[in-house]
């Protein structure tokens, strides 16, 4: 079996649409910067605005705090931010800006808990956490990963002495916060005794700089910590970040007790239940602390979004055609969340959007209409709908789903493992139609964007075999004989849904300009363990600005060996 070779191919239409001959963007131009997690569907939300015609929208993902402070100076038109201005750090508030501004949500997403843990060299997968015990572990009370307190969130669960190691984030970030949010809220008296120890004082609350103590590893960055907990070695680590982190399929979440009483994972309809009956602050802030306690027992309770920060007044430098610009771009992101779950994150609801457009209308020269808002709250509708309810084994006090508790007696049981099989299928229309491409910011190439119908790979072959799952495009014919060289398409692959298989890792990005591009075979994913999975790329088309208007059609072939 270890040697068999199982292969399949799936076929894949990409159709592209008339060619822009010149640039079309009517808006007058606008710069942002902020948050690294919110990089990806604020790229993808900036072509479709200059694909539309709405202006020119440019953005750079140097960090949240340093998109406020930028912002905070006038240097940019908008800000994009997961922390409010206000916070106080080490007894220094900082100070909100003297122009006046605004929050719109636009991303939504979950802080997930990622964790390596093993038992007898077989990995935990289904670790389930309270906020007491979060607080435990990360205020260092909690040393061991077979501490009562674990154990009575895990009933049935056989757990390691492996020793707890907390990573933490080095630098200055909003997982931080939404973590220390929601310890202050939750477990008060920890988390003030923690940060008095750590000389932090005992109110220190929500902090951006998580206080470091002995035994703790302090990285810089999402992609460090996440990658430090799936490193070989790492058994028994635990970490904070973005749940869509775990699309690589590196790590594993824990689920986490709710107010309903049940563990839950950080799906998409989670968080999307949990920000349903979330507030807005006066300011047009989230409260995300409002899914702390919310009833539906579908709730994850540890959500994060990010927000544009926008003027509210013009300015030196801000202009009623620039607000236009950018009250398209708000009202685009708001209605456009399909992008950003497709990326990993989650749907806003209808609550927040509504706040968001009312927002929106505040931002000097916002012209109704100017992007139909007709359809905003589909992607949550599907969400909240699509949402399952917990299972019984998921309340607190009931032994884990499938756990190793023992039985009262043995049972002889016999079975025979059947060689199974390796496919790979379109889950979906397999035609996929990118929008019309528009010359790209350095003017030297026609660029579109947009993703491709997921491919699901199922492996019932036993022995950890391994697969490889890889796509190929053929040149795009377009009409009388004018075409688009494969060369020119690349893909950004993602783990969509990491099912049940046991390790699966998304592909490399091609970037633009490699060259040979999807014209030769690329890897899309690579899977071990039996299982099903879901995967997919964001795929990228830079056409030669010469290209003939028309519709190009090519073919993308998926493989699986």
């Amino acid at each position: 079996m270890r040697g068999a070779v199982v292969s399949a191919a799936a076929l894949l239409l990409v159709g592209l649409g008339t060619a822009l001959p010149a640039r079309a963007a009517a808006g007058t131009p606008v710069a942002g910067a902020g948050s690294t997690w919110a990089l990806n569907p604020m790229d993808q939300w900036r072509y479709a605005m200059a694909a539309s015609g709405h202006g020119i929208v440019a953005y750079s993902g140097l960090g949240s705090a340093e998109g406020r402070k930028q912002f905070g100076y006038g240097i940019l038109d908008y800000a994009v931010s997961e922390l409010p201005y206000g916070l106080t750090e080490g007894g220094v508030t900082e100070k909100p800006p003297t122009r006046p501004f605004a929050y719109v949500p636009v991303v939504a997403g979950a802080l997930g808990l990622h964790y390596n843990l093993r038992v007898d060299g077989e990995p935990v997968t289904d670790l389930r956490l309270s906020s007491a015990t979060v607080a435990g572990i990360f205020t260092r009370t909690i040393t061991r990963w077979d501490d009562p307190a674990i154990r009575a969130d895990n009933p049935g669960t056989r757990l390691p002495a492996t020793p707890v190691v907390p990573v933490v984030r080095a630098d200055a970030s909003g997982t931080t916060a939404a973590l220390t949010q929601w310890l202050a809220d939750r477990q008060p008296a920890v988390w003030g005794a923690y940060c008095a120890a750590a000389g932090r004082g005992a109110g220190c609350g929500t902090t951006s700089l998580f206080p470091t103590a002995p035994g703790d590893v302090a990285v810089a960055g999402s992609n460090g910590v996440t990658g430090y907990v799936s490193r070989p070695g790492s058994d028994g680590a635990i970490t904070y970040a973005e749940s869509s982190y775990a699309q690589s399929g590196r790590t594993v979440m824990a689920r986490v007790l709710n107010h309903a009483g049940f563990y839950t994972s950080p799906t998409q309809g989670g968080v999307t239940a949990g920000l349903a009956r979330a507030a807005t602050d006066p300011s047009g802030f989230v409260r995300t602390g409002d899914a702390y306690t919310d009833p539906d027992p579908r709730t994850y309770p540890l959500p994060i979004v990010a927000h544009l920060i926008v003027p509210t007044a013009t300015g030196t430098s801000f202009s009623t055609a620039k607000g236009r610009t950018l009250a398209s771009l708000a009202s685009l992101a708001l209605c456009d969340q399909d992008t950003s779950t497709y990326l990993g994150n989650s749907p806003l609801p209808p609550n927040l959007v509504g706040d968001g457009l009312r927002t929106t209308a505040r931002i000097p020269g916002a012209v109704p209409g100017d992007v139909d808002t007709s359809g905003c709250a589909a992607s949550a509708a599907a969400a909240l709908r699509g949402a399952p309810q917990p299972r019984a084994c998921d309340r607190v006090g009931v032994p884990a789903c499938g756990s190793t508790a023992p039985g009262g007696h043995e049972q002889s049981i016999v079975t025979t493992v059947e060689p199974g099989a390796l496919v790979i299928s379109i889950e979906g229309s397999p035609h996929v139609v990118l929008p019309a491409p528009v010359p790209d910011p350095s003017g030297e190439h026609l660029h579109t964007s947009g993703p491709m119908t997921p491919v699901t790979v199922t492996d019932s072959r036993p022995g950890n075999v391994g697969w490889t799952a890889s796509g190929q495009a053929g040149d795009f014919a377009g009409p009388a004989g004018a075409g688009i060289p494969a060369s020119s398409l690349t893909w950004a692959p993602v783990v969509v849904d990491p099912g049940n298989i046991r390790e699966v890792t998304a592909g490399p990005p091609v970037p633009a300009g490699d060259g040979d591009g999807l014209g030769r075979a690329r890897t899309l994913a690579t899977g071990s363990g039996p299982g099903t999975v879901d995967v997919g790329a964001r795929l990228d088309l830079d056409a030669p600005t010469g290209t003939r208007p028309g519709t190009y059609t090519s073919v993308l072939t998926l493989t699986v060996i």
